[in-house]
């Protein structure tokens, strides 16, 4: 009791699953604090609002263990959102350049590093289109 679980979904075909394909859908959602046990190999979670259309208690095979880190907690940074909804991602800093050589042409390509992004998050681009 107490513990955080993943709740398996069911992943069935030609059905749209939290606004995504098939393929694309979560395979566990979550995670849920479980409330209480019942029977040798059931559990009862506690779940959202969002989900109260569905019974609560679920067999030890359609759940799967959270683990806490605390190194997945990143710290959010400010990011100026405009009436519509978007956002400008600026480039900070250029990372490699390369020349990618085609049938016909070349095409000078730089990597570049985004505000608010690590390294992992660099994104190859155009030169010409990087003001």
């Amino acid at each position: 009791m107490g513990h955080r679980v993943f709740l398996k979904v069911s992943q069935q075909k030609k059905v749209f699953r939290f606004g995504r394909k098939v393929k694309l859908s979560p395979r566990f959602i979550g995670p849920y604090r479980i409330f209480r046990r019942v029977g040798s190999v059931a559990y009862q979670l506690e779940l959202p609002l969002e989900l109260d259309h569905i019974h609560d208690v679920f067999h030890v095979s359609m759940l799967r263990q959270y683990q806490s880190d605390p190194s997945h907690i990143l710290p959010v940074e400010k990011i100026e959102v405009r009436s519509a909804m978007t956002f400008e991602e600026e480039p900070v800093q250029i990372l490699d350049r390369k020349v990618k050589v085609l049938r016909r042409k070349t095409i000078s390509l730089i990597k570049v590093l985004w505000q608010n992004h690590g390294t992992k998050e660099a994104t190859s681009e155009p030169e010409d289109s990087i003001p």
